[in-house]
């Protein structure tokens, strides 16, 4: 494998992000790079105190190696770094995992890992201040964003002039002792497929997400499931880019048993490295038409260089029918890639 490809495959940390990674080693074909970032800022809402807070902090390793027959072997560990606090808590898992691509037969991962389901949702999960909440909360046993002890295959075809399309599939083993709606509960065998169309900046996304789950000394005895479908033109960072997120989920958010969220994100880079964005998320409770939360954010973030970046961003609580006291946020701060 030609080595500037492998610096690409080891720099890729997941879809539409922003990666760098300092190559360490490159010898024949293998690479070996560290990345990740430091990122702090001060921080308070009307519900809380002004201080320093982390965002998002961490760090990765990553290689890649040609194992021949156009197959390419890599590895990438990723932990959270604590670093305002620290004691046994300093780091903890993000990402851990093993994957073998091959330009025809596509590419397989195993480990902990962003899912195919999140490789649609997540395109407007991209501000550093403020960005998606519902793809974290309550729903990590499915897998909507970063998966655990995933198994996952993904593959393009190219239609030449018409685009590109691609898909992904995802599967995760039975589990016990996760948690819905602050309460332990049991998982069985959980799968997702994922879609995407592209062509001429733009992206059409489908992903469903499936898998049954049940509370323990209860008779509660559901199917989770999510169906999704997003858009978005363009490339954050760099002009105009544009984001719509809408998900029709049961058992997922909060438990609830029907829910919907949206999330949408505008955002334009200037020339000058200043990207200014707006985003909006909501969670309805579909079944009660009840508002669970509603929130927006102006944001703006600049490139003093490619790896040092200064960001800052206001969130609007917009209000809610569940009686949660709203609570304005802010945030400014700075990243720094490593």
């Amino acid at each position: 494998m030609d080595k500037k490809h492998l610096a690409i495959a080891v720099a890729a940390a997941f879809y539409g992000s922003q990666a760098v990674a300092v190559e360490l080693y490159n010898e024949g074909d293998t690479a070996f790079s560290i990345g990740g970032h430091v990122s702090v800022g001060l921080g308070g809402s009307e519900e809380g105190e002004t201080e320093v807070k982390q965002v998002s902090p961490r760090i990765n390793i990553n290689v890649a190696q040609d194992i021949g027959n156009g197959f390419t072997a890599d590895a990438k560990g990723e932990w959270a770094l604590n670093y305002l606090e620290g004691g046994e808590e300093t780091f903890s898992t993000r990402l851990g995992y093993i994957g073998v691509s091959h330009n025809a037969y596509g590419r397989g991962v195993v480990g902990t890992q962003w899912s195919p389901y999140y490789d649609g949702a997540g395109i407007a999960d991209l501000p550093i201040a403020f960005a998606n909440d519902f793809l974290y909360d309550d729903q990590g046993p499915l897998g909507t964003a970063r998966a655990e002890r995933m198994i996952s295959y993904r593959n393009s075809l190219s239609l030449n002039d018409a685009g590109d399309l691609l898909f992904g599939l995802g599967w995760q083993g039975a589990t016990t002792g996760e948690e819905l709606a602050g309460t332990a509960a049991d998982y069985d065998d959980r799968f997702q497929i994922a879609l995407n169309y592209s062509i001429m900046g733009f992206g059409l996304n489908y992903a469903f997400n499936t898998g049954d789950v049940q509370i323990p000394n209860t008779t509660f005895d559901e199917t989770a499931l999510s169906h999704m479908f997003s858009a978005n033109y363009g490339t954050y960072g760099d002009g105009l880019y544009v984001a719509v997120v809408y998900a029709m989920n049961e058992y997922m958010n909060r438990g609830l048993e029907e829910s919907v969220a949206i999330e949408g994100l505008l955002a334009y880079a200037l020339p000058s490295s200043l990207n200014l964005s707006v985003n909006y998320e909501s969670v309805e409770d579909d079944k009660n038409s009840n508002t669970i939360f509603s929130q927006m954010a102006l944001q703006a973030e600049y490139n003093f260089t490619p790896t040092f970046v200064g960001f800052g961003g206001y969130q609007f609580d917009l209000g809610n029918d569940i009686d949660k006291p709203e609570d304005d946020m802010w945030i400014i701060g700075m990243r720094y890639y490593l």
